[in-house]
């Protein structure tokens, strides 16, 4: 399930809204990854990734970089990365509908600490419809894996093709290599023969020029 959630300006790392889980013992103990968030904020470039999941202890971050603003969320390791950026992706919607032409100009912290009432409503959507969306995200995840599979098998049949031009090219090639051969063998072997008749007639001529004269 996602844990905290956390909006800031890509540019410099300042905090724009936040929310944590409702209950007071699960709050505290996300106050470490939240500072790591903060710090990650700090971290961003414009050679970072739009989108990126990195890990943390037993949960794992998940970000994504739009219009100048980074949306992240904390979830656990079994969360579905799929869900994860759906739900980045529904809230960066709203977020950038609501604020986006103010977020260049505040200078405050938590500018728009009040965008925590529609995070806490879109995650209690996300809880509730778990099993539904488990449901849902295993159907995909099933077609992407087909597809990916069938690329692969394309990539490969597509090489087989390619490996059987050249084998028919390669024995094209002997064949006419071997014809050549003996169209070597068979002009050399008249030349030689060539070179024994003038030879033979040269050595008449002398014989019979000898017993005549």
């Amino acid at each position: 399930m996602v844990l905290m959630t956390m909006i800031a300006r890509a540019a410099d790392g300042l905090p724009l809204a936040a929310s944590l889980q409702e209950d007071e013992q699960s709050g505290r103990s996300l106050l470490e990854y939240q500072n790591q968030a903060k710090m990650l904020f700090k971290k961003l470039t414009q050679n970072s990734p739009d989108r990126c999941s990195i890990e943390t202890g037993q949960y794992v971050f998940h970000y994504m970089i739009k219009s100048g603003v980074c949306h992240l969320v904390l979830t656990e390791r079994g969360y579905s990365k799929k869900s994860a950026f759906t739900f980045l992706e529904e809230m960066e919607a709203e977020f950038d509908s609501q604020y986006g032409r103010n977020v260049s100009q505040v200078s405050r912290p938590y500018s728009f600490i009040e965008f925590d009432t529609y995070i806490k409503k879109l995650r209690r959507q996300y809880t509730d419809a778990r099993g539904r969306r488990n449901l849902h995200q295993l159907r995909d995840d099933l077609n992407d894996v087909q597809r990916i599979m069938m690329d692969n098998i394309d990539d490969v049949l597509a090489r087989g093709a390619q490996l059987s031009d050249l084998e028919n090219k390669a024995t094209g090639l002997s064949v006419i290599s071997q014809k050549y051969r003996k169209d070597a063998q068979y002009l050399n072997m008249r030349s030689t023969y060539a070179k024994y008749a003038a030879g033979g007639v040269v050595a008449l001529v002398f014989i019979l020029y000898f017993f005549v004269f």
